[in-house]
């Protein structure tokens, strides 16, 4: 019987074919590689210790292994762009949520370098990320909570190798850099003006409401409370769990 969270046959009949090629073991039995996913999703959405994954699931160190040689590789990113094949391109939405990191994530030399830093929460991970008209996710990068959205914003919406037809986002993300990168692309700009702008822009505010899907993809990953409270010490093994929900998320 299926528990709770774990991959039904139809995402895992698309996951599977996927995973790198099994190599030979000599005498041993090939792990069951459903299993050890089942075991890292129990792990992402309990955010418990992996030390503490039920016998049902097998070695706690085999699910750890399998999860991290897979990230290692980029594994992860690789079957997120197989899934991520018709995003919805008529709008693409841009923001920024705060993570703060456990005590047991903390800790590591040159944390700056992991995405954790010192903001008005304590340490923090902000993740940035971009999702297309139906708030899928699309892509996204780990900075230091510190870290203003506009900056890591310009450089998500530089890198698009597509150009959609508006881009919404709050009022963080009105700078002019980003405005004229907008415009030399010919893409809309659905981003409410600051208050300190002298000229302020019209808004089209119906559209502007759309923006609540980015929200839900937000709300949608911290359900796993792996995502919800960082644990891991390096910024890679976060993004392995962030990858891994997004790419459920298609699945679904």
């Amino acid at each position: 019987m299926r528990r709770r969270y774990e991959l039904t046959d139809e995402e895992w009949n698309i996951v599977d074919p996927l995973l790198p090629a099994r190599k030979k073991q000599g005498g041993r039995p090939p792990k069951d590689r459903r299993q050890m996913l089942n075991a890292v999703l129990w792990v992402a959405r309990t955010g418990a210790p992996w030390r503490d994954l039920p016998s049902y699931y097998g070695p706690w160190s085999s699910a750890y292994s399998f999860f991290w040689r897979l990230q290692k590789a980029n594994i992860w990113g690789e079957i997120l762009k197989h899934v991520a094949i018709e995003p919805d391109w008529e709008q693409v939405m841009v923001d920024a949520t705060i993570v703060r990191v456990h005590q047991h994530g903390a800790g590591k030399r040159g944390q700056d370098r992991q995405a954790i830093g010192r903001s008005r929460g304590g340490l923090t991970t902000k993740i940035h990320a971009m999702v297309d008209a139906l708030g899928y996710p699309l892509r996204f990068e780990l900075t230091p909570g510190q870290d203003h959205d506009s900056v890591t914003g310009y450089r998500l919406l530089h890198e698009l190798d597509f150009c959609p037809g508006e881009v919404l986002a709050d009022r963080a993300y009105d700078t002019n850099a980003i405005l004229e990168l907008l415009q030399s692309r010919a893409i809309t700009p659905v981003i409410p003006s600051k208050r300190n702008r002298r000229v302020k822009r019209p808004l089209d505010s119906e559209t502007y409401k759309e923006r609540h899907l980015i929200e839900c993809f937000f709300n949608k990953v911290k359900n796993y409370r792996r995502l919800a409270t960082r644990y891991e010490k390096t910024a890679n093994m976060f993004m392995a769990f962030l990858t891994l929900l997004s790419i459920r998320l298609w699945l679904k």
